[in-house]
């Protein structure tokens, strides 16, 4: 009874639910329910091997909600076990598991996307971005697969996620200058912070809302591409490395860059406009300096150019 005891004991200790406490007896009987769970769906990923505590951990966190007085075993019923198996497995960071959930669920979303109508151009970057949500772990949180609740087919939770990332970049896709404009200038501080360079972005609001288009347009298309996914589809500097199998530091040179070039041609091109003093002009430009990031990630955010083909990192230099 011991071994009874363990296993229920872990899946109800980590339940939403505090269900009132079983008896002896149906302890025995929920423990079998949990082993058969356990048993069906190792057997539906058999080169998977998930020990049943993990999985009856897993299975226990995403139960739904339900009278604690009521029966478990309709629950477990009502929910998708073997792909649950399967999730679970991936966020242990199975080899096997990841591959197993590469062939049967990503390897189908192409077709999938096709179906849908969504653009050719953007299907392989949508499948890419997806993976890397759903599989890799950043220092924040762990992979996404680890949000499917078992409620539903898992095939449909992938599409629904990779359907999200899909209206992202078509969004991205669509360049509007004027609007980019505005909701860069609204990032900018309010006024009252510095009298002197408030009166400075209004004398040269269209000055420098123009200059930081152009700089952003000198970016190569695979520079846009790598300030989209980490600007307007939030992926980490650890995720973007997944995404081009490079290490982190590289990514981080890589998004150092072009904010640096985007920083050079702004300051280029607004020094050749403004005609200010020496004096006046630095102030201008610790200004613009202090702010760029900000502005340069509202530029980018749901905005942006043509997406270049998926996996085409900036030149390593």
């Amino acid at each position: 009874m011991d071994e009874v005891r363990e296993l229920v004991a872990t899946f109800l200790a980590h339940t939403k639910v505090r269900f009132v406490p079983p008896t002896e007896a149906e302890a025995a009987a929920l423990d079998q329910v949990l082993i058969r769970a356990w048993e069906e769906a190792r057997a539906q990923w058999p080169g998977v091997v998930l020990p049943a505590g993990p999985f009856v951990l897993h299975l226990a966190e995403r139960l739904p909600e339900a009278n604690p007085h009521g029966p478990i075993a309709p629950l477990l019923a009502r929910m998708s076990l073997a792909e649950l198996y399967l999730a679970c497995a991936c966020l242990q960071g199975l080899a096997s598991a990841q591959e197993a959930f590469e062939r049967n669920y990503l390897a189908r979303l192409p077709e999938k996307l096709r179906g849908l109508k969504q653009p050719e151009g953007i299907i392989d970057d949508v499948c890419q971005i997806t993976r890397v949500k759903l599989l890799v772990a950043t220092p924040e949180s762990a992979p996404r697969i680890g949000e499917y609740t078992g409620r539903g087919a898992l095939l449909n939770w992938v599409l629904v996620t990779a359907g999200r990332i899909a209206t992202r970049l078509r969004a991205a896709e669509k360049p509007a200058p004027e609007q980019d404009a505005e909701e860069l200038l609204k990032a900018l501080p309010g006024q009252g912070i510095d009298p002197e360079l408030d009166v400075m972005k209004r004398r040269h609001h269209a000055e420098f809302r123009q200059a930081l288009r152009e700089a952003s347009s000198t970016l190569s298309a695979d520079e846009r591409h790598l300030l989209r996914l980490h600007f307007a589809d939030r992926l980490s500097t650890y995720e973007l490395a997944s995404l081009f199998r490079v290490n982190q530091s590289t990514i981080s040179r890589w998004l150092k860059s072009a904010r640096q070039r985007v920083y050079e041609e702004t300051r280029s091109r607004l020094k050749a406009r403004l005609g200010l003093s020496t004096l006046g002009f630095k102030s201008f430009l610790a200004f613009v300096d202090s702010q760029l990031d900000l502005s340069l990630s509202q530029l980018l955010e749901d905005k942006g150019t043509e997406t270049p083909p998926a996996g085409t990192p900036p030149e390593d230099g």
